[in-house]
């Protein structure tokens, strides 16, 4: 039997403090550090966004363009869309299981976005859109994916949930 679904606004948000934890954990890891990427869940908290600043000479295309390659923005997409089951428990590890990407012009700038949002949630599969906008605010590129909420919670040293 199919997994019954719910569009995304019938479920609650998890408490703020939950949220800002894990933001606090993503941005001081290394990977964060290394990609520039900052993470946040703008009010009311119903959206997850990475803030790439600044772009770096690895986040460039190839060929000699200055715009990003599509591989840094896959692997933001997979971040972002990734992290949209903390929309719901930032306690527990998510695995993103399938990711579709429309890559629609290039991204260019000294900065740029990425956006995700929960389009609909049933049981433990999350099914989230998200965008990538350059720093003029224009959309240049769009996913969607399925991500799996584990039974397994982050381990101690990781654990989001408020004390």
């Amino acid at each position: 039997m199919p997994e019954q679904t719910t569009e995304a606004p019938a479920r609650p948000l998890p408490p703020r403090e939950a949220q800002e934890r894990y933001a606090r954990t993503f941005n001081t890891s290394l990977i964060a550090a290394s990609l520039s990427a900052t993470l946040s869940f703008p009010e009311p908290g119903d959206r997850v966004l990475v803030r790439i600043d600044p772009v770096l000479p690895l986040h460039r295309g190839g060929m000699g363009t200055d715009a990003i390659n599509g591989g840094m923005l896959a692997a933001m997409f997979d971040f972002v869309i990734g992290m949209t089951p903390a929309l719901v428990d930032p306690t527990r590890r998510t695995a993103t299981m399938q990711l579709n990407i429309t890559f629609e012009q290039p991204v260019r700038g000294d900065w740029f976005t990425v956006e995700g949002r929960i389009d609909r949630a049933g049981g433990s599969t999350i099914y989230s859109s998200g965008v990538v906008k350059d720093s003029r605010g224009e959309v240049c590129s769009r996913c969607s994916g399925m991500v799996k909420i584990s039974k397994q919670p982050w381990p101690a040293d990781r654990q989001n949930e408020p004390k």
